[in-house]
């Protein structure tokens, strides 16, 4: 029966595999990877089920350990890592989940990796009329002691028609807007990992709900969907 923690297997594997990082070594050790996919498939798969009672999750999408080694510098054929991705249902919902499992390097990412044109534009906007709403949600103790500080890609100055010299500016600059969480090996390893993810994923909903609202209808607070 298989277990719903991450184990010290999974782990081990990984490892093995960063040091031995080759096409001839992985298939010696296909059925061993196929071992260990399939407890963290199903791990990933248990999450789900957890989100699904606070969030409406469309698409579960396991990523592949196979490396597009095409247009890297990195050639190695292989990720060290377990992880995938939760897909919001619906065009009214907005923000992604991300979970990454890798020995030394396992990490939560929520929020908005690369917006496209005008919902970047839209969103600093936003920030320009009224932030309030935002730094309540951000600036939560609770929130704050799990999620941290809002992350990303940014300008180095104003984006092109808004002032430097704005208040909000350090938002508006901004071209991702994510927010992530680090565990150690021995937090990904213990019994309540994964209820850990899904309460952080639970909290991070009033920042999802609210980046939603604004991407889903004009300044006028008008729907622009249909």
């Amino acid at each position: 029966m298989l277990e719903s923690n991450i184990t010290n297997s999974t782990f081990k594997f990984l490892n093995l595999l960063k040091e031995n990082n080759n096409r001839e070594w992985f298939a010696e050790h296909k059925t061993d990877f196929k071992k260990e996919e399939e407890k963290v498939k199903f791990f990933f798969n248990q999450l789900l089920e957890k989100m699904k009672t606070h969030d409406e999750i469309e698409r579960l999408k396991v990523f592949r350990i196979y490396r597009d080694v095409r247009f890297s510098k990195n050639k190695t054929p292989y990720k060290n890592n377990f992880s995938a991705s939760f897909t919001r249902a619906g065009q009214h919902r907005r923000g992604g989940y991300y979970l990454q499992i890798e020995p030394g390097n396992s990490f939560l990412a929520t929020g908005f990796w690369n917006p496209e044109k005008d919902d970047l534009q839209r969103i600093r906007k936003e920030w320009q009329l009224d932030i309030s709403e935002l730094k309540n949600i951000i600036e939560d103790k609770k929130f704050k002691e799990v999620w941290g500080e809002l992350k990303g890609e940014e300008l180095k100055t104003a984006p092109k028609g808004f002032d430097k010299e704005d208040p909000n500016i350090e938002y508006i600059r901004k071209k991702q807007f994510i927010f992530t969480k680090e565990f150690s090996d021995k937090e990904v390893m213990s019994e309540g990992f994964l209820e850990q993810i899904n309460e952080s994923y639970k909290l991070i909903r009033p920042y999802f709900d609210l980046m939603s609202s604004i991407l889903t209808t004009n300044l006028d607070g008008e729907s622009l969907l249909d």
